[in-house]
Parts: C-alpha cells; structure tokens; sequence
C-alpha cells in the first residue's frame, strides 16, 4: 500500500510527541528509586549488614510503584530502607498517574484517531477481492446509490468529508461491507486509499455537492489511473466544459433525465411504470400507469429543472407559462411571469386552464406552498413537484402530487442501473421501438410469473456451464435458458424469475425465450425474487444440479457409486464381453 510509510510515520511521530515526556519521567523515577534501593543500608537475618542488589531493588520497585505490594523481601527492612520504599512509593504513583493520563489523551488525539482510521480503511479495500466503485461523497444520492449497490451485492469504498455522514454509514445494514473514511475525496492520497489503483475497482463516482472538488476529484482520478471509468454528477456549463478536457467522463444530471423520464411517461406511460417497477418503486400501479396530459403547463422555477422540462414539454404540449423571478431570464418561447410564485402569478399564467403544473424551484417549502396555492386555483391540475431534501419525504408523500420528482434518488437509480447494467436501457429502448402491444405483453407475463410486489433486478454471468459429471448414464446436450430456471428442489417447478436480456459478445438477444440455449461466456439480465437470485446462482456453479436438471438424471458424486453406475449401466457387459 503506498500510503503504509507514511502512515506508520505519523503515528510514530504523535505517539512519540505526547509520549516522550511521560516515558523520561517513568525512567527517571525507577532509576532514582532502584538505585537509592540498592544503596541504602539493610541487615540480613542475623543482623549482619546487607544491602539489596539491583535485581531485588527493581522487583521491589516495580511491585511498590503500582501500589500492589508483596512484603519486604528478602529480608526485613531497615529504618532507612522503609523510608526510602516510602519515597519510591509516591513518587511511583505520581509517575504512573501522569503516565495514564498522557496514553488516555494520546487515545483520544484526534490526528492519531485519524491516521488509524485512514489505515483500517485502506487495508479493508485492500482486501476486496470482488468488483467494487469508490462512492465519493456520501450525501443523499451517494447514501440512495449505496443502498441499491448492497442490494445487488455489489460492495463500494466512500469517501466523504462529513465526520456525520460516515458515522450514518457505519450504522446502516447494508448486505455487504461498505468501508468509509472522513476525508477530503480530492486528495489523492485518499483515492488511493480508496481503491482507485486497485485492480477489482471499476468506477469512480463523483458526488459531491460542490463543482469545483468534483473537478479536481476527476483530474486525480484520472491521473492516479488513466483507464477507470469516472461517472460524475452534471454541473454547470463551466465546469462541464472542464471535465470534458479530463476525458472520458461519464456526466448524469437528474434534471435532464427526470425530463427524459416525463417525455416517455407522455409518449408511453406503460412502459415507463414497467421501468419505474422493475427498479423497485413499491407505488407503480401496473394497471392505471401514470399518464401526464397534453396541452398548457406552468413551469414554476427556470432554474436547471425548469430548463430541462421546458425543452421537453414545448414539443409535445401546447403553451407553457414560466413563473420566475429572475429580471434578466431569456426564454427561448412561451410566456414569462416575473414575481414570486403566489395567487396572482399563478393566474397571469393562466392556470385555470392548464392541465397540470410544475414546481420545480430548489426550495422544499417554496414547492409544497406552490402545491397548496395551485390546488385552489385548479384542483384538476396535474402536479410534478420537486424533492429536494430526503428528510422532508414524509412532508411530500402527504402532498399527494402525481409526480414527485427526487434529483438524489433520480440520480442514483440511473447510475446504478443504466450505467451498472447498460442492458437494460436497449431493453427499454428495443420495447418502446415494438410499440405498447409489445409492452402490455411483457407485463402481463411478469404478472403472471413473478409474485406481487417490486422486483429484484440482477445480471448472472455464467463463465462455465460444466454439468458433464463422470459416471453418468446419460449425457448432458445442450444447457437452455428453461432448465436453469427450474427449482433444483422441484424440477416441476419454474423459478419466479423473468429473462430479460442475454448479453453475448457484442451481441444483445433481447427477451429470449425459454429454449433459448446458452453458451459459456453469456450475461443474463432477470427480474424476479431474491430466492430465486440464490437457487439460479446455485444451478449455475453446482455441476450435479444442472446435469440433473438437463438430463432428470441424479449424478453419482462418490468414486465407488461412479464405478457401481458404469457397471449397470446398460451395453456394460457387452463391452466387458
């Protein structure tokens, strides 16, 4: 680990700082109490004078010093040996007092406190042994990301300058380890600690709440390891131009795809509650899909939301009424109101005859008042609103809007499944391309394979398919995608879990049917429960299972039952003959 030396050097350094003056005083104590020991004057049993020798001087003192006390030894004490065990006595006490306080405070320094934690974490992500992503920062986008990362059993190294938030971190019961560290994600000594030059590290994710880190985070980066992928959260133009120079960065902005997301729920509200319940959005209703109308809206806020739903609605709605307060905002067409969003505004832009309203400013309370105001000009109105803080969530859901729109949990649900699973957006991008036949029939079959609820989303690489097990009567033939969707328990029985998309090569089949025969090497992309992710991982890697559920025949497993097998296998003793 480079960062080992330096490490070791710090600690060193303040355990030596706060540690010297005790450790002088301890040595000076017991050279002064051992060597007056020695030299006062004592008698022996018969009275002959005997002096202690330095042996006995330094058992006695160390016994004495720490108040424990054994008796005189070897023999009685003199007058001037009592008197002096007296001394060595408190002075003992006082030596090893200020010597508890110093190791109390050396535990509690904060610098020595951070150099143990910086060393834990590094060798912790050393020890990954499976693909993992450094999270840097950790607020509620990176705390959403790393939630849906436990869940697909994908682990992540976080770093965030927030001592609070890595203490939220510690506390959370992820289904895998999350190592963190409080430190500043820029400094490149703490990517490496991280995880940026380790070879199981697939991505950097930058999410921090101020443009100009994410920019040096993603020079570092890119420097420290020319070949990671760097996702980072999209800012302004400025420093959009500026990672575009860094080369190869991966730019997402919430705003931009929440827009995309309204754009397919008016062009295909199906398919996009179908998306929305595959990522596991407990409140997608299948049956009655989210549909915003067509026709005028009123845009609250022309900020980066506004701006980005402005350009998607002027194409399929007819006029749009920005409400903003801002003197010197341009519009590239409809109509402006300029003011605070309130009664008045809200009639100027001709509210009453809008189909529906977005309050999109970056202010929580500023949005759930607009909320109130626009339901007593138009209670018909359909209603998107902005979420911007996690901890009003309650606040929001008693709002009762259609459409909540959260920038963290946007954000953190596109990087974790369009870019960890890019997959499934040519799924999404092949079923809006076959039209809504195609999607109603793709969730009635989920409906009627998978349980109620959300479901689980996972990719099962298969790198083997060895199900040919020596001493079996019969052999294996082809592994189709049917038999490794059966129980192992009930081979009668299917697996709640739907094939989406089977990655090979280049090459994307998507939706493939049963008999679909897989080879070594291939990628599926399934939804279905967390049972059977376990039972299906379980047929891949267990030979025995997977020749039995291609062949209905259960394989020995012992040498002597292998043996026993071939000999009454039929046409054996033709051959022995």
């Amino acid at each position: 680990m480079p960062s080992a030396t330096s490490d070791l050097d710090r600690v060193s350094a303040i355990v030596l700082q706060l540690m010297r003056g005790p450790i002088l005083v301890l040595l000076c104590v017991y050279a002064i109490g051992i060597t007056g020991m020695a030299l006062m004057p004592g008698v022996d049993s018969d009275g002959n004078p005997a002096s202690m020798n330095l042996f006995h001087a330094f058992y006695f003192f160390t016994y004495t010093a720490t108040t424990t006390g054994f008796g005189e030894i070897p023999h009685a004490f003199t007058d001037e040996q009592r008197l002096w065990a007296t001394v060595c006595l408190y002075m003992g006490v006082v030596a090893w007092l200020y010597a508890i306080s110093s190791i109390i405070r050396l535990a509690l320094h904060p610098e020595l406190l951070r150099a143990i934690a910086e060393r834990r974490f590094a060798r912790a992500v050393d020890r990954i042994d499976q693909p993992f992503f450094v999270l840097c920062g950790f607020g509620d986008t990176g705390s959403l990301l790393a939630r849906g990362l436990s869940d697909h059993m994908i682990r992540a190294a976080v770093l965030d300058a927030d001592t609070e938030r890595i203490k939220a971190l510690r506390l959370r019961d992820y289904r895998v380890r999350m190592p963190g560290l409080c430190a500043d994600a820029s400094t490149p000594r703490h990517l490496i600690d991280a995880g940026v030059q380790h070879p199981q590290c697939r991505a950097v994710v930058v999410l921090t709440g101020h443009d100009d880190i994410n920019l040096k985070i993603a020079v570092m980066t890119r420097f420290l390891n020319p070949r990671l992928r760097i996702i980072c959260r999209d800012t302004d133009a400025s420093h959009r131009e500026l990672l575009a120079t860094v080369g190869d960065v991966t730019l997402v902005s919430p705003f931009d795809v929440f827009a995309q997301q309204l754009n397919a729920a008016i062009h295909a509200p199906l398919l996009r509650a179908w998306e929305d319940w595959l990522v596991g959005d407990a409140s997608v209703d299948l049956e009655r899909p989210v549909c915003p109308p067509r026709g005028n809206w009123v845009l609250c806020g022309y900020g980066r939301m506004g701006q980005a739903l402005h350009a998607r609605l002027k194409a399929h709605t007819g006029e749009i009424s920005v409400i903003d307060r801002d003197e010197g905002l341009r519009l590239p067409s409809g109509k402006r109101i300029l003011g605070h969003v309130d009664r008045n505004t809200l009639t100027a832009a001709n509210l009453v005859e809008a189909v529906g309203l977005v309050a999109g400013t970056s202010n929580d309370e500023e949005n759930l008042r607009v909320l109130l105001s626009a339901r007593t000009i138009n209670p018909q109105a359909f209603l998107i609103v902005r979420q911007n803080h996690h901890e009003n969530e309650l606040a929001f859901n008693a709002a009762d809007a259609n459409l909540i729109m959260q920038p963290s949990l946007v954000l953190a649900r596109h990087i974790l499944l369009y870019l960890l699973m890019p997959s499934l957006g040519e799924l999404l991008r092949h079923l809006q391309a076959c039209g809504a036949d195609a999607v109603a029939e793709l969730v009635q079959r989920a409906r009627e394979q998978l349980p109620r609820g959300a479901p689980l989303l996972w990719t099962q690489d298969i790198s083997a398919l060895d199900c040919v097990v020596p001493g079996c009567r019969e052999a294996a033939g082809q592994v189709r995608l049917r038999h490794l969707l059966r129980d192992p328990a009930h081979p009668d029985r299917d697996l709640d879990a739907l094939p989406l998309v089977v990655s090979r090569a280049d090459q994307r089949i998507m939706l493939p049917d049963m008999d679909f025969v897989l080879q070594p090497g291939d990628a599926l992309l399934l939804c279905g429960t967390r049972r059977a992710r376990q039972l299906l991982r379980a047929n891949v890697l267990n030979p025995y299972t997977l020749h039995r559920l291609v062949t209905g025949e259960d394989p020995p497993r012992s040498w002597f039952f292998q043996w026993l097998y071939r000999q009454r296998a039929p046409g054996s003793a033709a051959e022995a003959g």
